[in-house]
């Protein structure tokens, strides 16, 4: 799957949106991509979930489990763990740090493949994996379906993108004057709870 195909899936499904956007970051961004209209079709969600598994085999070999953050990555972390024939859990937020819940647990040594949906800056993926080896699991690689950040985002292991943008994302306080100038949306889900 090329990148314009996965792309081509985010337009067809109406999730490509331009206008002015709140990042999960913090940051500001003149394109928004609205992952949940994808991942709703069984269909969409399953093409570009199992490139991704076969993208993330390809790079690092079998897999023993699938971690993902909750909640954005709780669909694509299960539908690439069904290709992986792979067990798929998600850490969740209690008391602002990533932690694995409800029964939850990595062997340690277990090869994990953290799955993300979107990256920007990195810093869940940064957070679920930090979770992780604090658990004693090895993370062999971070993987999502769309890197934002044109390849920069570090996220401290390999990380396996099915499709990679480079999307502007400004600070609140550096923005261009066009952007400037839009009413802004807040569409993403870390601010709710605060």
């Amino acid at each position: 799957m090329t990148n314009d195909d996965v792309i081509d899936e985010f337009r067809a499904a109406g999730a490509l949106r331009e206008g002015h956007f709140v990042l999960s970051s913090g940051l500001h961004s003149p394109v928004f991509l609205q992952k949940n209209l994808v991942f709703m079709h069984p269909d969409r969600c399953e093409r570009l979930c199992k490139a991704l598994a076969q993208k993330i085999t390809e790079k690092v070999g079998k897999v023993d489990v699938v971690v993902s953050p909750a909640v954005g990555g709780i669909i694509p972390g299960y539908e690439t763990s069904r290709h992986l024939n792979a067990p798929s859990i998600y850490v969740e937020r209690e008391g602002g740090e990533f932690k694995f819940r409800r029964g939850f647990h990595v062997a340690p040594g277990a090869r994990v493949a953290m799955v993300e949906d979107i990256v920007t800056t990195g810093l869940s993926s940064r957070e679920c994996i930090a979770a992780i080896q604090a658990a004693g699991a090895e993370v062999v690689c971070a993987a999502c379906i769309v890197d934002r950040s044109g390849g920069r985002a570090d996220v401290g292991v390999p990380l396996v993108a099915l499709a990679t943008l480079d999307v502007p994302a400004y600070p609140a306080d550096a923005l261009p004057p066009e952007l400037a100038a839009i009413p802004t949306e807040d569409p993403g889900s870390r601010r709710l709870g605060k």
